[in-house]
Order: C-alpha cells, then sequence, then structure tokens
C-alpha cells in the first residue's frame, strides 16, 4: 500500500450507534493508520460528495449500512457507482440484512463486497481484519 493511501480515509456509513462504536473498535484493534470518518445516515453519506469536490481527501474505502433512515444503503450505493468522479471508490456493503433481494440489487448497483453484520465481537473482529487485508493491503488501485 502507498504512503498516500494509508492516509486516505475510511468512510463508514452507519446509523446504529452501537454497531458504528462496534466497527469503529474493530478497525481501531488493527491499528489502522487511516483517519476513520462516519456517516451516521445515508443523507449525511450523500453530503460528502460535495465535501470531495471541494477538494477534502476521498476514502480509500466505504463501509456502507443498508437499513438506514432518510436515505438508505443502497440509494447512497446507486447515487456513488452512478458518479463519474466516485464510482471507483471500493463500497463494502456490511448490513444486517441478508436477504437475497439486497444482496442482488447491491451487485447490480456495483457494491465491491457484501457482508452480513455478524453478532459475535469476535467474529466481528475477524471480519475488520479481512476488510483490512483486503481493502488496504491486497486490493490494487489504479494509484499503485
Amino acid at each position: 500500500m502507498t504512503e498516500a493511501e494509508s492516509n486516505r480515509p475510511i468512510l463508514i456509513v452507519e446509523d446504529n450507534p452501537l454497531d458504528l462504536d462496534l466497527t469503529i473498535r474493530a478497525f481501531k484493534s488493527q491499528k489502522l493508520d487511516n483517519p476513520i470518518l462516519t456517516a451516521r445516515d445515508g443523507e449525511e453519506a450523500l453530503e460528502y460528495i460535495g465535501r470531495w469536490e471541494k477538494g477534502e481527501q476521498q476514502p480509500v474505502v466505504i463501509l456502507l449500512d443498508l437499513k438506514m433512515p432518510r436515505v438508505n444503503g443502497l440509494e447512497v450505493l446507486e447515487a456513488l457507482k452512478q458518479h463519474p468522479r466516485y464510482k471507483a471508490i471500493p463500497v463494502v456493503v456490511l448490513t444486517t440484512s441478508s436477504e437475497s433481494s439486497d444482496v442482488e440489487r447491491a451487485y447490480q448497483l456495483g457494491t465491491n463486497s457484501y457482508i452480513v453484520k455478524p453478532v459475535d465481537f469476535e467474529k466481528f473482529m475477524d471480519i475488520a481484519r479481512q476488510i483490512d487485508l483486503y481493502w488496504r493491503v491486497l486490493n490494487r488501485t489504479k494509484e499503485d
């Protein structure tokens, strides 16, 4: 991973405060160099597009919940993947929904991965390790 990527943020889009805290704790336990940004619902997530257009650094990966108020995760995913400049940002759906219709729709819209959140903290830690390993270390981007 390049130094530039290790400084790029990870954006977590999650409306449940407990799930958000669990995700942040799991990533901090991995001793990430990347700053962690949060959006508490889909509307707040879409506001990041304007921030990126004003020069704020784009995330290395977005972790996106689906079941959120105001604007749901599928709507956020669709907006991101239709945007000419931001469609290449990897999006990992991290949600409680295991409904086949949600999985199918997320992939139709362009998600890079779909993960159902585990209830057990240790299993969640394992997912954080795998996300860290794949999206920050193994995955190659156009900057590499």
